[in-house]
């Protein structure tokens, strides 16, 4: 199939001959059709498969027919978790409608300045991108009517949601017009994703694309164990070093610990910056464009910041701590190889994230190759995953809510961190609150 078959309007396909495009990839070729014929559609796509164009394409083709409703507001809207997201996003909508006659797309997100986006809204637009946080800012000050909206995107909902935008996302879908088409995109379609899309969308069609191996066939993964931080430093120290890294993109599990690293690396004289989600939007585009001009060597960044990056130097992903779950692994090593180039991703994982490693193993179906450093070897034999342990440990777990269950009606002895007999309370998995407003 070509996308001359999609019987996409004349100018959006000429936008598409420009870039270099002829055939639709498989997400692309499935979606786009339904969502032309007006469907309601959740669809799961790993990252890298053309799931932006999937959307903004039709979009764009709808935009060539007249509205029938009056005002001066969006008739699509795209909600994305992240600013880099949302900028991305707005990209590729402007790339791809060059050619169509008065298609404007604003873009808006948390750290930008107000008045900018003020003057954009107040404008005639087809397209709004935007982040959750923002997005309500500016709908709370009357800045933006929905009155002839037909179509409202989610973007990486399962994101949207692990960043606490669930309420948000449902107050913003709230205040369109039930006549909309949705259109819902996640890595996974499970869970509270699922459960959301039963509530939003309208007799959805579901469409998923499963991972291809051929799709990290580009990228060397190898898996290095440690002892502790300290040897992930001596770690990272070694493979800095290593004249074949060009750029490097680091992950670390939480902002701190992104600004702790980066400080380390420059005080040893590399050119390293740190990417999360404390830096406002300036400080943010001023450090991507400084690692586009290749001015930063070493890039640390979270999982949050680093969605929508696109720097095609970028030779070695660096896995400092191992990500909350698969889907994120794959996000994270997609960040290298790209536009057909080769790169490598090495990931650190210590005895505890021996679960995650195969879980990342199912998730893409392909084993990662155990690698150890001469005089660097960790002090365990790690020659083989040893889930033995984690096992134990959910044996554990049954063990305890089996007997929990079977005494929960029974007086407890132990007071509990609150006072009140008989109960315990835990923190969270993550044990911090989610920031609804990074974004």
């Amino acid at each position: 199939m070509s996308f001359s078959d999609l019987e996409l309007h004349a100018g959006i396909l000429k936008a598409i001959e420009g870039e270099g495009y002829t055939k639709p990839t498989p997400i692309q070729e499935k979606v786009i059709p339904k969502i032309l014929r007006g469907f309601d559609l959740r669809a799961s796509a790993p990252t890298g498969t053309g799931k932006t164009a999937a959307f903004i394409l039709p979009c764009l083709d709808r935009l060539m027919k007249p509205s029938t409703l009056k005002g001066r507001g969006p008739r699509v809207l795209v909600l994305v978790p992240t600013r880099e997201l949302a900028m991305q996003v707005a990209t590729q909508a402007k790339k791809y409608s060059k050619y169509l006659h008065k298609v404007k797309t604003v873009c808006v997100y948390g750290g930008a300045p107000y008045y900018v986006q003020n003057r954009e809204l107040a404008a005639k637009y087809e397209i709004l991108v935007a982040t959750p946080g923002r997005l309500i800012d500016h709908l709370e000050r009357g800045k933006i009517n929905f009155s002839k909206l037909e179509l409202l995107i989610l973007d990486e909902a399962d994101r949207m949601l692990d960043m606490g935008f669930i309420d948000p996302v449902e107050k913003i879908t709230r205040a369109t017009p039930s006549t909309r088409q949705t259109l819902m995109f996640s890595a996974t379609l499970k869970g509270e994703v699922l459960k959301l899309s039963e509530r939003l969308l309208n007799k959805p069609m579901e469409i998923q694309v499963s991972h291809n191996k051929e799709e990290y066939k580009n990228i060397k993964q190898h898996l290095y164990f440690v002892d502790n931080i300290n040897h992930k430093h001596q770690l990272l120290d070694h493979f800095l070093k290593d004249p074949d890294l060009s750029q490097v993109l680091v992950f670390t599990s939480t902002k701190r610990q992104a600004d702790i690293l980066a400080t380390k690396l420059k005080d040893d004289d590399h050119k390293a910056a740190a990417l999360h989600g404390d830096m406002n939007q300036r400080q943010r585009e001023r450090t991507l464009l400084r690692m586009r001009k290749n001015s930063i060597r070493i890039l640390i960044a979270t999982d949050v910041a680093a969605r929508g990056i696109d720097v095609r130097t970028i030779s070695h992903v660096i896995n400092f701590d191992l990500p909350m779950t698969p889907e994120d692994y794959v996000h994270r090593i997609g960040r290298t190889a790209r536009a057909g180039a080769k790169g490598t991703a090495l990931s650190f994982a210590s005895p505890r994230d021996a679960k995650m490693v195969k879980l990342i193993e199912q998730f893409t179906g392909q084993k990662i190759d155990y690698k150890t450093i001469p005089g660097m070897e960790p002090k365990k034999n790690f020659s083989k995953p040893d889930f033995s342990k984690s096992k134990r440990r959910n044996a554990r777990s049954r063990n305890f809510k089996s007997q929990n269950s079977k005494s929960k009606n029974a007086k407890s002895n132990f007071p509990s961190s609150r006072g009140t007999k008989g109960k315990f309370h835990y923190k969270s998995k993550r044990g911090f609150k989610k920031n609804q407003r990074e974004s």
